[in-house]
């Protein structure tokens, strides 16, 4: 495929002799190309194609080609829900799982969120980019080039502006996107105890305003649970976020059926997530407005959790099927994308391609990106990756291996 004009002008790069799975829904698995090649202008994908055919001027013109010796090039993987953003850390409640509390149990006692809560009021801003920065390098390492961040663990105005402006940071920095999402309604403050719907006043009268108005987030996301909003509060607050043009994410469905899903859809959420509780007869309503499942299977593992999303109802009915890390110090404390693909096939019976499409094509679209990376495209971010293998679905087959051998950045070789 040849970008129009782009035949005479000497390409930035050139990647040969690959196996590109572009991961274009269609009717080659994975998009694959046999002895692919890509060509880059500037940040972006300009051709792509067979090796064979590359316009020979090309071969003449460009400086750096680079020959792939029928290693496996895949778009640069995307991390579509994390919380990597905070301070301290939960490994006591580890142990309290283990002696048989559950997850409802520590977070009513005072544990859970409202933990990292108060770790997270009192870092510095400093303090919580370093620990972020070196949980973000082991998602690098694997060849993630887009990922998103959420604030939620401030739940005061200072707080999640202040956990915000560190996820807009990360992204300046390193050689990232980062998607930002502001999470207030995560849980109740304790100075809000017995007050959600002030403390959902609140949010939409003081912070979200402010939010929106320096730009911090381009996603608006919530919990909704009996231990934390129901979905007519969680509908006020994402109203408050349609009138600043702010995208909507929810936690939905992961703990009970609270029907948090079916509200977020008809509002024109981008995802639903987690979903373990998610009637088989609403899925119906996910894909008649085409949201996104978002599947955490880290959290479901780390979590002992034993009701499985409705995976074959979601795949019946076409639903496009995202996979993240969900990363955080409580429930995930995950800092492997690529062990998130073996997980998903195994815990939830996901196809390779289906668990590979959940963190480019479908997460992409979870993050309202698709138009600008997730698949490998003429138009799109060259974000890709080099794999020191052939068969795409050796990335979901191997446990703790890390095959990645070259990332492209916007372009560079990061």
């Amino acid at each position: 495929m040849l970008d129009k004009d782009q035949t005479q002008k000497p390409w930035d790069s050139l990647w040969f002799n690959a196996r590109v799975a572009t991961m274009v829904a269609g009717d080659k698995p994975y998009g694959l190309i046999d002895h692919g090649a890509i060509g880059i202008i500037d940040e972006k994908i300009v051709w792509v194609g067979e090796t064979s055919q590359v316009p020979k001027e090309q071969l003449a013109l460009c400086q750096n080609q680079m020959d792939c010796m029928s290693a496996l090039a895949t778009p640069g993987l995307i991390d579509c829900h994390t919380h990597i953003v905070y301070g301290g850390e939960r490994i006591d409640e580890f142990e309290m799982r283990l002696n048989g509390a559950s997850y409802s149990e520590i977070s009513k006692a005072g544990g859970g969120i409202a933990s990292t809560v108060s770790a997270t009021r009192l870092s510095t801003e400093d303090a919580l980019f370093d620990s972020a920065k070196q949980r973000i390098n082991s998602f690098l390492n694997e060849g993630v080039t887009t990922i998103e961040i959420k604030s939620g663990y401030g739940l005061d105005l200072e707080t999640e502006l202040k956990m915000l402006r560190v996820a807009r940071r990360l992204g300046r920095e390193l050689s990232l996107d980062v998607s930002t999402s502001f999470l207030g309604a995560h849980a109740i403050p304790a100075e809000f105890k017995n007050r959600s719907d002030d403390y959902i006043d609140y949010i939409c009268r003081d912070v979200l305003p402010l939010v929106a108005a320096d730009n911090l987030a381009d996603s608006v996301d919530a919990f909704c649970e009996d231990i934390a909003f129901s979905a007519q509060q969680i509908e006020r607050v994402f109203r408050c976020a349609v009138s600043h043009g702010l995208s909507l994410k929810l936690h939905a469905e992961q703990l009970s059926d609270q029907k948090g899903a079916v509200m977020a859809a008809e509002m024109g959420a981008l995802s639903v997530d987690h979903i373990e509780y998610l009637a088989e007869d609403d899925v119906a309503v996910i894909k008649r407005n085409d949201t996104v499942a978002v599947l955490l299977p880290g959290a479901f593992y780390f979590l002992g959790e034993t009701k499985l999303p409705p995976v074959a109802a979601l795949r019946s009915q076409g639903v496009s099927i995202a996979i993240s890390s969900d990363a955080n110090p409580g429930s995930s404390p995950v800092s492997s994308l690529l062990l998130m693909l073996n997980m998903a096939c195994t815990l939830f019976k996901l196809t390779p391609e289906e668990s590979l499409a959940g963190v480019t094509r479908n997460a992409a679209k979870a993050l309202g990106l698709a138009s600008e990376v997730g698949t490998l495209e003429v138009g799109k971010l060259a974000n890709m990756v080099l794999w020191s293998l052939e068969n795409p679905a050796e990335l979901s087959y191997r446990i703790g291996h890390n095959p990645c051998q070259k990332v492209m950045y916007r372009g560079k070789v990061r």
